[in-house]
């Protein structure tokens, strides 16, 4: 094989990890809104943060590792931009007009009774670090493992503030019993209507 052919061999290779790493991102925006949104608790704010993290993770291509997460690093992305940008500016908001949280839809028979006002409300009143692990960890299928690695906090940490969180949001939704509140029931924040939108509407 000459020079030539193994340069070209290499360039193909490249184009197509460029192409793959493309698609993964895209697939990604609607996990991501919903994460940015939960932290935000604005959709306009959601949909900058989630430019700003994919501008981010495209000029830094290079860092991702092949075979890792690639929603766990996005997510960490995201979250140190939150923390270092919004923050600065003061914009640590609870989901107080309810645009986030009217997104998330509710799974199964148990939770039909429930008023989705009423969570709504239950939702914006947890502390944000329980509202972030229970997004992460119910809604968008990260393990207790990635969540902790993206906090910076240990399992057993996550593993708490997720029980905090479902204890708390089936206190404040009157529910008998914990296990009504699964993270992958309640915050089943599957948000698929979040994500429908073009980033930046």
């Amino acid at each position: 094989m000459s020079a030539s052919d193994a340069k070209a061999g290499e360039n193909k290779a490249d184009s197509q990890a460029a192409i793959e790493f493309k698609d993964g991102l895209i697939r990604e925006i609607p996990n991501l809104r919903a994460f940015a949104a939960s932290l935000s608790g604005s959709m306009q704010l959601a949909d900058d943060l989630v430019q700003d993290t994919l501008l981010k993770a495209w000029g830094n291509s290079e860092k991702f590792e092949p075979g890792t997460s690639l929603r766990a690093w996005l997510f960490t992305i995201l979250r140190n931009t939150y923390y270092s940008l919004y923050r600065k500016r003061g914009r640590e908001v609870q989901d107080s007009e309810g645009t986030y949280a009217e997104r998330m839809a509710t799974h199964g028979n148990q939770e039909s009774h429930l008023d989705l006002a009423d969570f709504r409300k239950a939702l914006a009143k947890l502390p944000e670090e329980q509202r972030e692990v229970l997004i992460m960890v119910g809604a968008t299928g990260l393990s207790y493992e990635e969540t902790a690695e993206i906090c910076g906090v240990a399992i057993g940490t996550i593993k708490s503030r997720v029980n905090r969180a479902r204890t708390k949001l089936a206190e404040l939704l009157s529910i008998g019993s914990v296990d009504d509140l699964g993270p992958d029931r309640t915050s089943a924040a599957a948000m698929q209507r979040v994500g429908s939108e073009p980033v930046g509407s």
